[in-house]
């Protein structure tokens, strides 16, 4: 199993990114994709998931309204759109996976939870 993020950068607050999780050894109908995030001297946090059964999206507070989640089964891909960027959002970002059943309804929101994790990719947002 392989999640490949790309799509990181340098941006302008105020402006938008597109993240890609590409996955292989595994399918997105089977496997929920969450993204992450990693500030620096920060704990990794919970940004995003989109559930593998329905494709629901959930999202951090933080986030809602600015950031869409989206997969694409045809290139196994899942996206993540970042608009409306502001300095608090500079962290590396991960893309996990897991498909296990949980004991809990949120699990998604738990780094611990996922088997699989890409390598990340840099956003950062500055003027």
């Amino acid at each position: 199993v392989q999640l490949q993020a790309s799509g990181g950068g340098l941006v302008q607050p105020g402006g938008s990114l597109r993240l890609s999780c590409a996955a292989s050894g595994i399918t997105l109908d089977y496997y929920g994709i969450g993204w992450f995030r990693q500030a620096p001297g920060k704990e990794r946090e919970w940004v995003s998931f989109i559930s593998s059964s329905d494709g629901r999206p959930y999202y951090t507070n933080s986030v809602k309204g600015r950031f869409t989640i989206s997969r694409d089964f045809a290139k196994n891909t899942v996206y993540l759109l970042m608009n409306s960027l502001n300095l608090e959002d500079t962290a590396v970002y991960y893309c996990a996976a897991d498909s296990s059943s949980h004991a809990y309804s949120s699990w998604y929101k738990d780094k611990d939870e996922y088997h699989y994790w890409g390598q990340g990719t840099l956003v950062t947002v500055s003027s």
